[in-house]
């Protein structure tokens, strides 16, 4: 690997001279699942007709009667068995037999052809092979077709023209396959663009379900309006839905392509290069927020795509206090069940051992910097970190520094960055941070850990 400690000092023209936390924010589900293990036992006391949900709306009923036809459960399969190994929901949008739904529902194929397959069954019990034309990782997206003729001549779903925005609080309406129990509406409610997402998602208060991945959201009208893709885990009617103009843009790049026979790392490196240079892009163009710490200048990130949680020690802890924030993207781009990246993180502890004496807080600060962790064994996804440790002069600041990489074996051109830092100059106080960046080149992942270096140093009022 090259030398990052080298190239900094190449850039020196341009001015560059233990955080563990358990994420406040809990991540997304996306909505696939494996196979039913059987209805769930119901609470002492209730009844299957007691916990039933409320009759649906007519206009619910009404558009699930025209639009039934066009709904379809998409199911992987071994190729040697008929057992299912995932299953999730389509939409018809050619009278061909094109189909839409998620990447995710159909990434066992994508990734190992030789050892799954994809299906559909319809509401009318017909079922057919499905190939894979193309896919869209980044907005989790891919488009499908019927090997047979099972689905041709079906009245595709229309969707709703992009300059017809909705409003905030208009019904909208959800369907797919939940739980693997069969096709079903939900109905719920538009709430505009999830707010911090990179990528525009629409937040929908609807109950989505494991199973609902890739059937179509649908305005009064029956119009698309956005593909069913997560659901919080921490929450209650938070899910989301992708955009319907990035599955029309999918259907016009893809809609005479051929069926993908191969496993598809090489088009997953391109999608995600793509979006590592975007992202690298923008968060450079993004200044770090001003320091409130009375002596260091600490790299805190702008809320623009990060979300940020901070907490410190109770007010009565009488040894080492701290405080701590941590900021990272929401956005992941799912790869597979074992991997998601594409996303970056911000994290710093400011320490205070005035109350311990320099001994005791140089062993607990010393403690707190070994204890990190990047992954030091190597995966089959990726390969064993290297790393470098230096002492590098921020404008008379000393820091520590570390940075260690790791590649992914498959998808070429892509690493893993995480950079740790601690500040050297006082005997009894001091902030460590560190910066993860996953799924970069590694020319990115240079520019970033400079940035992110260059964001430490003395106070303005210092």
């Amino acid at each position: 690997m090259k030398s990052f400690f080298g190239w900094l000092r190449r850039a020196a023209v341009y001015g560059f001279a233990g955080l563990g936390m358990a994420a406040v924010w809990a991540q997304s589900l996306p909505l696939a699942q494996p196979p039913s293990q059987g209805a769930p036992a119901l609470p002492p006391g209730e009844t299957a007709t007691s916990l039933s949900a409320p009759p649906v709306s007519a206009t619910a009923q009404r558009l699930y009667g025209v639009t039934r036809g066009q709904l379809v459960q998409v199911r992987t399969l071994l190729k040697g068995q008929a057992s299912q190994a995932s299953v999730g929901s389509g939409f018809v949008v050619t009278a061909e037999g094109h189909l839409i739904t998620n990447y995710h529902v159909v990434s066992q194929v994508a990734l190992e052809p030789g050892r799954y397959r994809l299906v559909y069954s319809t509401d009318d019990g017909r079922e057919g092979p499905l190939q894979l034309l193309a896919f869209d990782a980044i907005h989790d997206l891919a488009l499908v077709r019927a090997g047979d003729a099972g689905l041709q001549g079906r009245t595709p779903l229309a969707f709703r023209p992009s300059g017809r925005s909705l409003a905030k609080g208009e019904r909208i309406y959800s369907l797919g396959n939940p739980l693997d129990v069969g096709f079903a509406v939900v109905e719920g409610n538009y709430n505009g663009l999830v707010e911090r997402s990179f990528y525009p998602n629409i937040f929908f208060a609807g109950a989505l379900n494991a199973g609902m991945s890739g059937g179509p959201a649908l305005d009064e009208q029956g119009r698309v309006i956005g593909v069913n893709v997560a659901t919080r885990r921490d929450g209650q009617l938070v899910s989301f839905l992708v955009p319907g103009r990035y599955a029309e843009e999918l259907l016009a790049q893809g809609r005479d392509a051929k069926a993908i026979e191969g496993p598809l790392y090489d088009r997953l490196s391109e999608q995600l290069l793509a979006h590592q240079q975007r992202l690298t892009e923008r968060f450079l163009k993004q200044p770090w927020r001003e320091s409130t710490h009375a002596r260091y200048a600490i790299p805190v990130p702008q809320e623009t795509f990060m979300r940020c949680w901070g907490n410190s020690t109770p007010a009565d802890t009488r040894g080492l206090e701290f405080e701590r924030s941590e900021c990272e993207m929401d956005t992941q781009i799912f790869i597979s069940d074992w991997l998601q990246t594409g996303g970056l993180s911000v994290r710093h502890e400011a320490y205070d051992g005035s109350r311990l004496g320099s001994l005791r807080f140089a062993a607990q600060y010393s403690a707190s910097f070994r204890n990190e962790s990047f992954g030091g064994r190597a995966t089959r996804h990726r390969t064993v970190p290297q790393c470098e440790e230096r002492f590098v002069d921020r404008d008379g600041l000393a820091l520590r520094a570390v940075l260690c990489m790791s590649a992914y074996r498959k998808l070429t051109g892509l690493y893993d960055l995480s950079v740790l830092v601690a500040t050297l100059d006082q005997s009894t106080a001091g902030v460590q941070g560190r910066f993860d960046a996953r799924g970069v080149d590694f020319k990115n992942a240079m520019r970033l850990a400079a940035h992110y270096l260059q964001g430490y140093g003395w106070t303005r009022s210092r």
